[in-house]
C-alpha cells in the first residue's frame, strides 16, 4: 500500500512539472530548431579599440533564459522579445551620458564646442566624450514591459541617409540599433551617403564597416547631392529584408523597439508604422519623452501638425493606434507594399512633402498606418541647419503642388488660399503619378478627409475663426506693452516701451489670443509657452502646437488677467526689470492686468468659461 502511494505522489509530481517546464522546454526547442549555427553567431563585432569608445559586453544568446518571464498564447505563438541580460548590463552603466541622463561641460571645454557646433547644429564635442554604446532610459509605459510578440517576424533593412554626419553621432546611431535589436531581424543597415565631403565619411568610414559589424552595416554614395527623398529611394531599391526601415543618421533606438514595429507589418503588409519619437537634447545628450502620443496631420499651409489622442488611445496606451499622417523621418514599411505604391513619387526633390505623398496614397490605395508606443527613437532636432540648400529653387513649394495636384482633389484649393503662390509654381509631369492612382483604384481625399483624418478640419479649419483678442498686450502697472522682438522658439522676452505710442520704437508687439487659445505674434508658428508650475515660472516661446497644455491662455475680461491653466497662474510683470513671469492669481495685483487693443468680449467670456 505504501509503494502504491509513492507511486501516485510521483506520478503526480511528475504531471505538474510538465505543466509549469514544457511550455518553456517547447518554446526552446522549438526556437532553436529554427536558427542556424550562423545566425546564432552572427553577431556584430566589438568597436576597434582605435575607435577610442568604451566596449559593452554583448551576449551571444537571443533567447531569454527560462527564468525569464516569457508567455506564449493558446492562439497565436508570442515571446517575449526583451533581452533582460543586455538590460541588465545597460542598467549597470556609468558615466557621461549614461542612463540618457545629461552632460554639463566644464567651463575650460564650452569654448572648444563652438566650431562643431556650427558645423553640426548640436553639440557634437559633448557627442565625442559620450561612450557610442552608452545606456538609455526606458521610457515606455509600464504596460510594454510585459507584452510579446509574434515569434515569426519580417526581416528588416534599415536604410540611414546621411550628409556630413558627425562621426560619433553616426557610430552612436548604427550601435544602438544593433545593441537593442534582435540579431536575427536586422537583415542588415544601409547607410546611403548623399555626396558627404567630410573626409572621415569616405575611406575611414569604408574601413571602419570593414572590419565591425560582420558586414551587416554597408555603405552606398551618391554620385552627386540627390537630397533626402532620392537618397531614400537608393537605399530602398538597394534593401533585400522584407521591411524597409527608415531612420535618421543621429538616433538611438530604444529598448525592446523593433518587434512592436514589426508585428502590424506581419499581420498586414499593407500596415505602415512609425516608432514614438523622444528627445535627444541637443546642447547635453539629455535623453526626454516628446509627449505620449498624438495623431499626425497637416495645415492648410502643409506644414506638420498633430491632431489629440482618441478615447480609446488613451485607455489603451500600449497598444498601436491609427495616425493620418507620419512625420516623415522614421517609419517602417513593406517592401513589397512601398514597391506596389510606387516608392516615392520621382518627381519630388530633395525634401518636403514626401510625408504627405506617401501617408495619403497608403490610406487612400489601400492600406493604413499606425504610431506604435511600446517603439521608441531618441532623435536630435539640430538648432539649425548647418548644410546649406542644394540650391535648386523652391522645391518644397513645388513638391507640395505636385502632392496637391495628384492626391488632394478638390481640397487643393483651400491650400491655395493659403498659398497663393503655389499656383504659379510648374508641378512637372503628372502623368505617371495619375495613372497609379488609377491603377492602384485608391479613394478620393474626401474620402480620406471624413473617415481618416475626420476631425483635422476641426483642429485646423481651412478658413480659421475669429481671434479671441488681438493688437498690443499693455501693461496696466508699467504701460509697456510685451515685446517678442521677431525672437526664436526657446527664447524668454519681455517689456518694451509700446510702439502705438512711439512711432520710432521697433519690436514685434501684434499679438493674437487666437481660437485655439494660444497667444503668437502676428503670422508667425511661435507661441507664449511655460512649463513649469512653480512660481515666477519663466515665460517663453515655443512652437505652436496647437494641443492648449503650456500654450493655453485665457482672458478675463472683467479682471484684465491672462490667466494660464496648466499651471493655474497668471502673467506676471517686474516693471521695472521688464521681465515676464508666472505668479498665483490675485485680481487686486496691477502688474497681473493686461489691456489687449481688440477683444471680442463675446468670445473672451465663452472661453473664459471653457474647461
Amino acid at each position: 500500500m505504501r509503494l502504491r502511494r509513492l507511486r501516485a505522489l510521483k506520478f503526480l509530481l511528475l504531471v505538474v512539472a510538465m505543466v509549469i517546464v514544457g511550455p518553456q522546454v517547447t518554446r526552446l526547442l522549438s526556437d532553436l530548431g529554427q536558427r542556424s549555427a550562423g545566425e546564432r553567431e552572427n553577431l556584430p563585432r566589438e568597436v576597434a579599440a582605435d575607435d577610442r569608445v568604451e566596449r559593452n559586453e554583448m551576449t551571444k544568446n537571443l533567447l531569454p533564459p527560462l527564468s525569464h518571464k516569457t508567455t506564449i498564447s493558446k492562439n497565436s505563438d508570442k515571446i517575449d522579445w526583451h533581452d533582460y541580460d543586455k538590460i541588465a548590463i545597460e542598467g549597470r552603466r556609468q558615466g557621461n551620458g549614461e542612463q540618457g541622463l545629461p552632460v554639463i561641460l566644464a567651463q575650460e571645454d564650452n569654448a572648444r564646442k563652438d566650431d562643431l557646433y556650427k558645423m553640426n547644429g548640436f553639440n557634437a564635442y559633448l557627442s565625442d566624450i559620450i561612450s557610442i554604446d552608452r545606456s538609455i532610459k526606458d521610457l515606455r509605459h509600464k504596460q510594454c514591459h510585459t507584452k510579446t510578440y509574434l515569434s515569426h517576424l519580417p526581416s528588416v533593412s534599415v536604410i540611414i541617409p546621411v550628409h556630413n554626419e558627425h562621426w560619433s553621432i553616426l557610430l552612436r546611431s548604427i550601435h544602438s540599433i544593433l545593441n537593442r535589436s534582435p540579431s536575427r531581424l536586422i537583415q542588415e543597415i544601409i547607410l546611403v551617403d548623399d555626396y558627404s565631403d567630410k573626409v572621415n565619411l569616405k575611406q575611414q568610414l569604408d574601413a571602419h564597416l570593414a572590419m565591425n559589424y560582420n558586414g551587416k552595416v554597408k555603405v552606398i554614395r551618391q554620385l552627386q547631392r540627390e537630397g533626402l527623398i532620392r537618397t531614400r529611394l537608393a537605399g530602398a531599391r538597394a534593401a533585400t529584408g522584407d521591411v524597409l526601415l527608415f531612420l535618421d543618421s543621429h538616433i538611438e533606438a530604444g529598448i525592446n523597439w523593433l518587434p512592436p514595429l514589426l508585428e502590424p507589418i506581419a499581420e498586414d503588409y499593407r500596415t505602415v508604422t512609425c516608432p514614438f519619437i523622444d528627445v535627444i537634447d541637443k546642447d547635453n545628450f539629455a535623453m526626454r519623452p516628446q509627449d505620449e502620443g498624438a495623431r499626425g496631420a497637416f495645415d492648410w499651409q502643409l506644414f506638420y501638425k498633430r491632431l489629440p489622442l482618441l478615447p480609446e488611445a488613451r485607455q489603451h496606451p500600449s497598444e498601436p493606434f491609427e495616425s493620418p499622417v507620419m512625420a516623415g523621418g522614421l517609419f517602417a514599411i513593406s517592401a513589397k507594399w512601398f514597391w506596389e505604391l510606387g516608392g516615392y513619387d520621382q518627381g519630388l526633390e530633395i525634401w518636403g512633402g514626401e510625408q504627405y505623398e506617401l501617408s495619403f496614397k497608403l490610406w487612400m490605395c489601400g492600406g493604413r498606418m499606425v504610431d506604435t508606443p511600446c517603439s521608441r527613437v531618441g532623435h536630435i532636432y539640430r538648432k539649425f541647419n548647418p548644410f546649406g540648400a542644394v540650391g535648386r529653387g523652391d522645391y518644397v513649394s513645388r513638391n507640395h503642388r505636385r502632392v496637391a495636384e495628384v492626391w488632394m482633389d478638390e481640397y487643393k484649393g483651400h491650400v491655395f488660399v493659403h498659398i497663393p503662390r503655389m499656383q504659379s509654381i510648374d508641378p512637372g509631369d503628372l502623368t505617371e503619378q495619375k495613372a497609379l492612382r488609377s491603377k492602384l483604384q485608391c479613394k478620393s481625399f474626401d474620402w480620406f478627409m471624413k473617415e481618416v483624418a475626420f476631425d483635422l478640419v476641426k483642429h485646423y479649419p481651412p478658413r480659421p475663426p475669429s481671434n479671441t483678442a488681438s493688437g498690443e498686450i499693455r501693461s496696466v502697472a508699467g504701460n509697456l506693452c510685451i515685446d517678442t522682438k521677431f525672437k526664436k522658439a526657446m527664447e524668454s522676452f519681455g517689456l518694451e516701451r509700446c510702439s502705438s505710442d512711439n512711432s520710432k520704437v521697433g519690436g514685434e508687439q501684434q499679438m493674437e489670443l487666437t481660437w485655439k487659445s494660444d497667444i503668437r505674434p502676428v503670422n508667425r508658428p511661435v507661441c507664449f509657452d511655460t512649463s513649469e508650475k512653480v512660481q515666477r515660472a519663466p515665460l517663453i516661446l515655443y512652437t505652436c502646437h496647437s494641443q492648449q497644455g503650456n500654450q493655453w491662455w485665457k482672458y478675463n475680461v472683467d479682471t484684465k488677467q491672462l490667466f494660464h491653466p496648466a499651471s493655474n497662474q497668471c502673467l506676471d510683470a517686474d516693471v521695472e526689470r521688464r521681465q515676464l513671469f508666472m505668479l498665483p492669481c490675485a485680481t487686486d495685483s496691477p502688474s497681473q492686468k493686461w489691456i489687449w487693443s481688440h477683444v471680442n468680449e463675446t468670445l473672451a467670456r465663452q472661453t473664459w468659461k471653457e474647461e
